[in-house]
Formats: C-alpha cells, structure tokens, sequence
C-alpha cells in the first residue's frame, strides 16, 4: 500500500492554520519564505527592530528560514537559483524568541530545532519549527521556484535576507507545533530517562578489549 502524498501549505500560514498542524505532519511548502544563514544578519534584525525600523523584506506574520540560498547576481536582483542548504537553527536561540514575538511569525525552520525559550515564543505567536532534511540540498533545491528578492547586500550572499518563492518544498516535518509539543525535547527526556540504564550497562559490561590469557 503506497504512503499518501504529503500535504501542500501554502506561506505564509495564519496563526489559525499554524495551530491547527500537529506534531510530526509531513508536508510540501508552497509561497514566499524569508532566509538567511547569517547570525550578523539575525544581530541586526533584533538591532533594527530594536530601534523602531522596520526591515528591508516585509517579514511580519510571515516564514523565516534558517537556510543559506545561492544565486546568479544580475543588475536587477537575483538571478537564476544555484542551490540551497539549510543550517542549524539552534545557533540563533538567542535570537529567534525576539524575532517570532516582535514580527509575528507564523513559521520558522532548519536544523535541529530551537530550545525552550524559542519554544514558548512560538506558542504564544502560532508558530510553527519545519525540520528540513540535512544533507538533502538537492532535492530541496528542487521546491524552490526562485529567489524573488534580496536584501542587505553588504554582507555575503548567503548572509543576506533572501526572499526564495516556494513550489513543492520538502518534504518537511512539523517538529515543533505551535502549542508547544516538540520532537527534539521528547527526544531529549527519552534520552535522560534512558541514561541510568546505559551508564549501568557499560559499567557491568567486561571488557572486550582485553586479550584472553
């Protein structure tokens, strides 16, 4: 018997639709997404937003994505998509709390999930995390349609904001819902709660090393 097909959401989602995904959907991307994978770019977002200003690339209730984007520069913008690839988003929870409270967003996504605090921001909101598949930059490469826009073009191309048109994205995973069930922390409690019987294993193991006399 053949897996259903996984199901299309367009972007940007509404806090409604993002609450109404459950933990472990499998779904393809359609729309417009923000990404970058530069952690000056996130600095200067908070810094900007700070100050009042808003950013270059409407980003409110929007999706924002922790993945590096390459392309052809041409006079006027972006060009022809060369690749994208994602990044661990974990490296930015200093960050992201900040960032899906001030703007609202709806979704996020990358690698390896966002802690606690990046947790509680998304409840509040009705936001979404999306697993993408590390290692899998091909086959993601594939969903995008274009990049429709960049900004920020002091920094390096993958650093800026780039806004990519999405078609078919993914397949991705709902690995953190917007009420605040996440894949990564049952992980991490499965683990915890594992440890005392794996440390006693190896304890009363013999060692194999050793050269029989």
């Amino acid at each position: 018997m053949m897996a259903p097909s996984p199901r299309r959401l367009s972007l940007p989602l509404t806090p409604e639709a993002a609450r109404a995904l459950k933990l472990g959907d499998v779904v393809l991307l359609d729309g417009d997404a923000v990404a970058t994978v530069g952690m000056p770019t996130q600095k200067r977002m908070v810094s900007e937003l700070a100050a009042g200003r808003e950013l270059p690339l409407p980003l409110r209730g929007g999706s924002f994505f922790h993945m590096g984007v390459s392309y052809e520069e041409g006079e006027a913008g972006p060009g022809p998509l060369h690749y994208v690839n994602p990044t661990t988003s974990s490296r930015f929870d200093q960050l992201m709390p900040t960032l899906i409270r001030t703007l609202g967003l709806t979704a996020t996504g990358g690698k390896g999930g966002l802690g606690q605090e990046s947790v509680a921001a998304m409840r509040e909101a009705g936001c979404v995390y999306f697993s993408f598949v590390g290692g899998a930059s091909a086959l993601l490469s594939q969903g995008v349609r274009a990049v429709t826009d960049c900004a920020w073009t002091d920094l390096i191309m993958q650093f800026r904001l780039n806004r990519v048109r999405l078609d078919g994205f993914g397949p991705v995973i709902v690995a953190i819902d917007a009420h605040g069930n996440s894949i990564y922390e049952r992980l991490m409690t499965s683990a915890r709660a594992r440890m005392p019987e794996i440390m006693q294993s190896l304890r009363s193991s013999p060692d194999e090393t050793e050269t029989p006399r």
